[in-house]
């Protein structure tokens, strides 16, 4: 989807994913070349305007990775709302952050991005039109590649989301809901 808000100063909202797969000798997260900025990213796309950050994170995995939803799990804290009364409760992001989108001078995403892990390969390959270019990095690949080849606050999440695997549990995703 194009950029809904095109206006100097305007904040697009963008949901993405950080995927480790944890089967082999060392935990590996996925990241795929970004079609617009030709560096190392996570997987994600813009919040449409008739969806959720986590409906939107679904589609966009589906899309670019080619894991279907029942291949992945999305890792939460051990203590979070479980459930709320009359309200979609989404899976607690891994982190949210504001950034400058580089290629549109003065555009923002403010982008929800989610953890997930898996044991096995995507179901499919991506979709049509999508990046064919995907890696699987260890902790410490990723820590290594430079600043032209990855931007740092990637790289910095990254680290954070390796950190997370034995602090966090596993949890089955849960389906969005059509309010």
């Amino acid at each position: 989807m194009p950029h809904i808000h095109t206006n100097y100063g305007d904040h697009d909202h963008t949901a993405s994913a950080y995927i480790i797969r944890l089967d082999g000798d060392a935990p590996r997260v996925m990241l795929h070349v970004h079609k617009k900025l030709g560096v190392l990213m996570q997987f994600g796309g813009h919040v449409e305007v008739n969806e959720t950050p986590w409906q939107a994170i679904l589609h966009e995995l589906t899309e670019e990775t080619g894991y279907a939803p029942e291949q992945l799990r999305v890792l939460q804290p051990k203590e979070r709302l479980t459930s709320l009364t009359d309200a979609d409760l989404h899976p607690v992001a891994l982190v949210q952050s504001t950034h400058t989108f580089n290629p549109v001078p003065g555009h923002f995403h403010t982008d929800t991005a989610y953890l997930f892990v898996t044991y096995e390969d995507p179901a499919t390959a991506p979709g049509e039109g999508e990046t064919a270019t995907s890696v699987w990095l260890t902790r410490e690949e990723a820590a290594a590649l430079t600043l032209d080849e990855t931007y740092a606050n990637v790289q910095e999440i990254i680290a954070y989301a390796f950190s997370k695997l034995g602090n966090w549990e596993v949890a089955e995703l849960p389906k969005p809901v059509k309010l």
